[in-house]
């Protein structure tokens, strides 16, 4: 279940640093922080994003109840490090049925929150209105963070968008109704901060989300 880098604005191929470029380059998007394949979720899997991330690794914890930890991914090289960091999470909805989360991390210009959100990138912030209160409010490494809802994100998600760490922090939730889990006063833990609480993160099967 390997597969090859991808693009992370588009999902589109990528070619390596050669003679001609010294950076990752799409067709479409010039120079770019590959997007690492998707690997099955497992407490491995996360530990090597951990290692390899120079962003947040953010991830509810602890989980809410009955929820599992469904997959991590991550854009960059090894020369460059994680630029960028995708953590999902799934389980019952606030208002009855499945949910989704997925929260990512990233540096300006990377995009893979864009792309996950389904609104044109590849930062948030043209999408926010912060002249407004922030709808929710998070608390991520143990300081209040405030995010945005992003209005023109799909009608089949809920998508909060902010700053935490100095970088972008994207909420985005399936399905749209299962957003109050935002109001919930989620509690975020940068995974680099852990230790060996990782071990205990219960995992369940890959999320179909991070390989769309």
């Amino acid at each position: 279940m390997r597969g090859e880098p991808s693009c992370p604005k588009c999902g589109g191929r990528v070619r390596a640093p050669g003679l001609f470029a010294d950076s990752w380059q799409c067709d479409v998007h010039g120079a770019v922080h590959p997007l690492q394949p998707v690997i099955p979720p497992s407490v491995e899997a996360l530990g090597v994003v951990v290692h390899r991330a120079v962003v947040p690794v953010w991830m509810p914890w602890p989980l809410p109840v009955g929820w599992l930890f469904t997959g991590v991914a991550y854009a960059g090289d090894d020369r460059s490090g994680g630029r960028a960091t995708a953590v999902a999470c799934s389980g019952p909805g606030p208002l009855g049925g499945m949910g989704e989360l997925l929260l990512v991390a990233e540096e300006l210009g990377v995009g893979l929150g864009a792309r996950f959100a389904g609104i044109d990138g590849p930062d948030p912030g043209p999408h926010l209105d912060v002249s407004e209160p922030p709808q929710v409010k998070v608390l991520a490494a143990g300081r209040p963070t405030p995010l945005w809802h992003v209005r023109s994100a799909p009608g089949d998600r809920a998508v909060f968008a902010g700053e935490a760490r100095g970088i972008w922090l994207w909420a985005i939730v399936w399905p749209e109704r299962s957003g109050l889990l935002m109001y919930d006063e989620l509690v975020l833990t940068d995974l680099h901060d852990a230790g060996t609480e990782v071990e205990l993160v219960p995992c369940g099967a890959l999320s179909p989300r991070l390989i769309a």
